[in-house]
């Protein structure tokens, strides 16, 4: 037994810059060098990482075109036009258009939205919706998480009377839509300093400009941010710079002033309103709304998140909730056929990368079942499906390794294809099939560097359990909202072992439930979680030590909070001597 995971020890930050901060704070040396670690260094730096600002966000009118956009966007209203506003059917499109037609919905009736059907549209602008567009009279059409690649898509929508802004955080390729307005802060030339919003994020900056430029009060934008944290969340951008503020006072209105849809959301999944974490709407929230367009529509998605009464809320809550639990069955079993195809052999590649395929498959959950199997194989993924006469699927990465790049040298095979460093989707011929699975085989083969396929667990810094004192964790909670780029620090302790109390937990008795003590001072006993982790069952029953690494985290429960640990991973000590 043991770790199939490489335990990486990140580089100390620079000991004077960390005494200095350490002293200056009045905090743990620990706490000070995860500070520097993220670029804090001074009081004044602290000051602000602790205590985000709403007027630290950029001038929207940094970003090219936002000119432009808000003042179509003010024509089209001022004139009583018809605006639709066009997004995708995942959790950043959805939350994303709630976003920007509730806002619009402010000033004009004349508005309404569109979410294109997963199974018989596909991802992005669509020609069917430029139809539907034209043929009810809309004249502006404002797109959201999508629509940068929509070079043709855009000049059809122009062959018929109908204006597009594009708002999207997509890479652009060499050549723009001809929109009115681009909104994108990954525009080669555009020099907004903050690159890594998310789509909603996009559309909560024009929102944020027409305000600035017809005098709206910003106060009235803030419960927008509760629809914005979500998609922060969810899209797993950088937890840091422009979003860090964004996500802090959105979850700060999620806890206290949640619109009726996410309250519905927070009450189905069972979280303890007023304590929801980051962590919660990855994977509780999120998935729920993602459901929507997977099983159902994403229609019902944004009329969720923008109902007005309870009633409403719940019952389409209700809806979401029955979809998403029928798409919990559905990538099971999903799953479970394809880790048997890689098992005995019928993979159509699974050596440097894993590549599956079954026609019958559900469209909606491809991308969840990819995900799955990098955490079975920890490989490049590919797992595709069937749709209007097409294979389609969903890509997944492996930390250090760029699948989209993969997926670009087989370009000239496809028919589409979208997404970022670690997620893509792709659709191609069927013919085309074996010759793309043969190379991206070859191309994983000689880009993939070996230590990438080895799971990585990077610890912060090590601890002894004397150093988690209730200003340490009071202090260590303040670092949040935690998210890529300012991920909950990861500790090491050595030499700890349990109780008497550890017991097996969860369905199956997959979990360990521990009370973990140090060698060095046995009176202090902390409780710990191991989220499958019972093969250590009986090695820790015995009375064995153990070295774990592990993340503080806060644990509610019956409205009583608790510091727990949760353990990333452990080994038997004997390892190291």
């Amino acid at each position: 037994m043991g770790s199939e995971k490489k335990w990486i020890l990140k580089d100390p930050a620079d000991p004077e810059k960390v005494g200095r901060l350490a002293t200056e704070l009045g905090i743990d040396r620990v706490l000070a060098e995860l500070l520097v670690a993220r670029g804090v260094n001074t009081f004044e730096e602290a000051r602000s990482f602790f205590r985000p600002s709403l007027a630290d966000l950029h001038d929207p009118f940094l970003m090219k075109d936002m000119d432009k956009a808000v003042e179509r966007l003010h024509t089209a209203i001022a004139g009583g036009e018809k605006i639709l506003v066009y997004g995708d059917y995942d959790v950043d499109g959805t939350t994303a258009v709630s976003l920007v037609y509730s806002y619009v919905k402010r000033f004009t009736s004349r508005v309404d939205f569109y979410i294109p059907d997963r199974y018989d549209e596909g991802y992005g602008v669509s020609y069917k919706g430029i139809d539907w567009a034209s043929d009810s009279g809309f004249t502006l059409l404002i797109t959201l998480d999508c629509g940068i690649k929509a070079i043709d898509k855009v000049a059809y929508a122009k062959g018929k009377g109908i204006d597009v802004i594009i708002c999207d955080h997509h890479l652009p390729e060499e050549s723009l839509p001809e929109a009115v307005a681009v909104l994108d802060p990954k525009r080669e030339d555009c020099h907004y300093p903050f690159d890594d919003l998310c789509g909603c994020g996009v559309g909560f900056k024009l929102v944020q400009g027409y305000s600035m430029t017809y005098n709206v009060p910003f106060e009235s934008l803030e419960p927008l941010l509760d629809l914005l944290v979500v998609s922060i969340a969810s899209d797993l951008v950088t937890m840091v710079g422009e979003n860090r503020v964004l996500a802090y006072y959105g979850l700060k209105r999620l806890n206290e002033n949640p619109r009726k849809g996410l309250l519905a959301l927070i009450a189905l999944a069972k979280l303890e309103a007023g304590h929801v974490s980051i962590d919660d709407i990855v994977f509780k929230i999120g998935p729920r709304i993602n459901a929507a367009g997977r099983m159902e529509s994403g229609r019902l998605a944004v009329e969720l998140l923008t109902a007005e009464d309870d009633t409403t809320a719940f019952e389409i809550g209700d809806e979401i909730n029955d979809s998403n639990n029928e798409r919990k069955n559905i990538d099971r079993e999903i799953t479970q056929e394809a880790l048997e195809m890689v098992q005995n052999g019928t993979a159509l590649a699974s050596e440097n990368v894993t590549i599956v395929y079954s026609p019958t498959w559900n469209k909606g959950v491809v991308g969840i079942v990819a995900s799955r199997l990098v955490e079975a194989y920890y490989r490049p993924t590919v797992v595709l499906t069937k749709s209007n006469g097409f294979i389609t699927g969903s890509a997944r990465s492996v930390q250090g390794f760029d699948l989209y790049a993969a997926i670009e040298s087989c370009a000239d095979l496809l028919e589409n294809f979208g997404g970022h460093v670690y997620a893509a989707g792709l659709t191609l011929k069927e013919e085309n099939l074996k010759e793309f699975c043969r190379r991206m085989n070859g191309f994983v083969t000689s880009n993939l560097k070996p230590e990438v396929v080895v799971p990585v667990i990077e610890l912060d810094s090590k601890l002894d359990f004397s150093q988690i004192t209730p200003k340490f964790f009071r202090i260590l909670k303040q670092f949040q909202p935690f998210g890529p780029g300012n991920s909950n620090p990861v500790f090491l302790t050595e030499d700890v072992y349990d109780g008497g109390n550890g017991r097996k937990v969860g369905a199956g008795g997959v979990h360990l439930k521990l009370d973990l003590m140090q060698e060095s001072q046995p009176y202090r006993q902390i409780p710990a979680i191991g989220f499958n982790m019972a093969e250590f069952y009986d090695h820790i029953k015995a009375g064995n030590p153990v070295d774990v690494c592990y993340s503080v985290v806060e644990n509610f429960y019956r409205g009583s909070s608790t510091i727990q640990l949760r353990i990333k991973d452990m080994r038997e000590r004997e390892e190291f001597l």
